[in-house]
């Protein structure tokens, strides 16, 4: 196959741009082939084969690619993979900023510190409750095994866990494994020389924001008068608890959510795996035009001229539909 691929997503953004080439590759690849997959399988097959890079990454992006539908944002479910759909407030519109900071993932050993430091805690957790820690990876599996709510979960997370540092040995001891065990069974391959682990504090983010996307789709559901100042609200703690608990924000990010506020973004958060990239605003749609200038005077016109942005770095977005082929009549 020759193929000629093109796009205006900024790279790095966090906008899911190397995903949704993925996608495309994954669905050209099977036109041309003349087969077929449902857009679920397609996206558990996109998600497995980015791991081959060595990033640890989820499923979400790619699920959001294939299962998207125009007008409706899509809670997305995993174990099995599944979208439901949730209708966003008429009255607001969100919007992206780009912080301008570019994040490659494949290159740096952050995102997948992260993923470990969350296995551990998973497994830390497991054992704790006298689960089957060994076969654990995941945080959302404790909780499953367990049967309780996310807010429970919490609660067994601060008897659980310190919120002092891990060290590997602590760990070791924690689990009666040995270093070598820890290293080769446990960590992936650029995390294995990582000294400290912050397992209480990547919990306890994990816990509460998969509680804050229940609360908004629930807010979404019951669409109260005051609909888009509890989102915001939501989008703030999740901004925050991204920034203090998991530490994925950065200077730049956290300028440009406290400048988005500033101009009248009800809410504000990073979007993506963070440490750079863009935010993701809302914004009453009546305070559109207000906001879009002045988040560009304040961020982008800088007295230096060190930021030129291009169009695509400040915009209001809507939800669209998934990846498709067109095929020439």
């Amino acid at each position: 196959m020759n193929c000629l691929v093109d796009g205006n997503i900024p790279p790095s953004s966090g906008l899911s741009s190397s995903s949704a080439l993925v996608c495309c590759a994954g669905l050209v690849t099977l036109t041309v082939l003349g087969r077929n997959l449902s857009k679920v399988e397609l996206a558990e097959i996109c998600a497995k084969s980015e791991r081959y890079i060595g990033t640890e990454g989820g499923g979400m992006d790619q699920s959001i690619s294939f299962l998207a539908e125009e007008g409706t944002a899509k809670l997305i479910e995993f174990s099995p993979l599944r979208a439901t759909d949730v209708k966003l407030p008429s009255g607001a519109v969100f919007v992206i900023a780009n912080s301008c900071v570019e994040m490659n993932k494949a290159a740096t050993s952050h995102f997948n510190i992260r993923v470990m430091e969350c296995r551990l805690a998973a497994k830390l957790l497991a054992k704790y409750k006298s689960l089957q820690w060994d076969k654990v990876l995941r945080l959302e599996e404790v909780q499953a095994k367990l049967g309780i709510s996310l807010e429970e979960m919490l609660l067994v997370t601060e008897d659980a866990l310190h919120p002092e540092p891990y060290n590997p040995e602590e760990i070791c001891r924690c689990l009666g494994i040995s270093l070598e065990e820890l290293r080769t069974q446990i960590l992936s391959p650029n995390t294995q020389d990582v000294l400290i682990f912050k397992l209480y504090q990547r919990a306890k983010h994990v816990y509460s924001e998969a509680a804050r996307v229940l609360q908004f789709k629930k807010i979404c559901e019951e669409a109260p008068e005051n609909m888009v100042q509890l989102l915001g609200e939501l989008m703030n703690q999740s901004h925050m608890s991204c920034r203090d608990m998991y530490e994925c924000s950065c200077p730049e990010l956290d300028q440009l959510v406290d400048i988005c506020r500033k101009f009248g973004a009800q809410g504000s958060r990073l979007t993506g795996a963070g440490w750079g990239g863009c935010t993701v605003s809302i914004v009453p749609a009546d305070k559109l035009p207000s906001f879009l200038a002045n988040v560009h005077k304040a961020y982008y016109q800088r007295s230096d001229g060190s930021l030129a942005p291009e169009k695509q770095s400040l915009f209001a977005t809507k939800p669209g539909g998934g990846a498709l082929v067109f095929l020439e009549a």
